[in-house]
């Protein structure tokens, strides 16, 4: 699996065990970690800094990133989260076996398909992450943009199996750890809903280690310089307060 890894000045894997952040790219087929830089330039601001303050970070081209073929490209069909926290896990393991990282502390974030990502990841394989910040997140893929993702789960109509497998929302009981929802009010790629009902099933499930910050004047990508920074303190201090 192609991945970007950051280390810290002077890294020393004799050292005290390592805090980590691994970031999910968003878009499901994007490639962030091969072949040229990430058009991510405000995540590469934020894993700078958190490098400076003595984290290790990693981004993945987990299955279904673009550029490594058909195969690998088509692994999600019909269960969407599913290969991908695989990787995720793969990932957090070698940051244990080779970066000096304490498993304990490791946390992640992601956007879009990344903060899906976020969610399933925390939700379905709990012990493997301490926390976890889920930015404009899809909740329940029957609810998106069904050109996407009738290539991947057919329609809700024919292949309802396979959505409820892949959204989130239908395992929010795994949630365990602190998880930080982020969402814009004028999302103009994912519905606010899915954070919405989202969080009234966290509130139902009596889930307490979670905060919502809503938004309201964002579309999907975020526009306002303060709204984007309002958004990297509260993922900064997540990850301050529990890794």
């Amino acid at each position: 699996i192609y991945s970007k890894v950051y280390f810290p000045k002077n890294f020393d894997t004799t050292s005290e065990k390592n805090r980590a952040v691994m970031f999910t790219h968003g878009a499901g087929y994007l490639q962030n970690s091969h072949l040229g830089w990430s058009g991510y330039f405000r995540e590469f601001m934020f894993h700078s800094m958190l490098v400076q303050q003595g984290y290790v970070v990693i981004d993945m081209d987990y299955r279904a990133s673009a550029g490594y073929g058909r195969e690998w490209r088509t692994a999600i069909y019909r269960h969407m989260g599913k290969p991908e926290v695989e990787d995720m896990r793969d990932g957090v393991n070698w940051l244990i076996e080779n970066a000096n990282v304490d498993a304990k502390r490791v946390g992640t974030y992601g956007g879009s398909y990344g903060g899906f990502l976020t969610l399933m990841s925390m939700f379905t394989d709990p012990d493997l992450f301490a926390s976890g910040s889920a930015i404009r997140l899809v909740s329940d893929w029957a609810y998106y943009n069904h050109g996407y993702t009738s290539n991947i789960l057919n329609t809700p109509e024919d292949d309802a199996i396979a959505y409820e497998r892949s959204s989130p929302i239908y395992f929010a009981e795994g949630l365990n750890k602190p998880l930080l929802i982020n969402a814009p009010m004028v999302d103009d790629n994912v519905f606010f809903e899915d954070t919405v009902r989202l969080v009234q099933r966290l509130i139902e499930l009596e889930k307490q280690d979670f905060e919502t910050a809503i938004y309201p004047v964002e579309p999907h990508g975020f526009v306002q310089p303060s709204s984007w920074l309002n958004e990297y303190r509260r993922i900064y201090k997540l990850f301050e307060n529990t890794l």
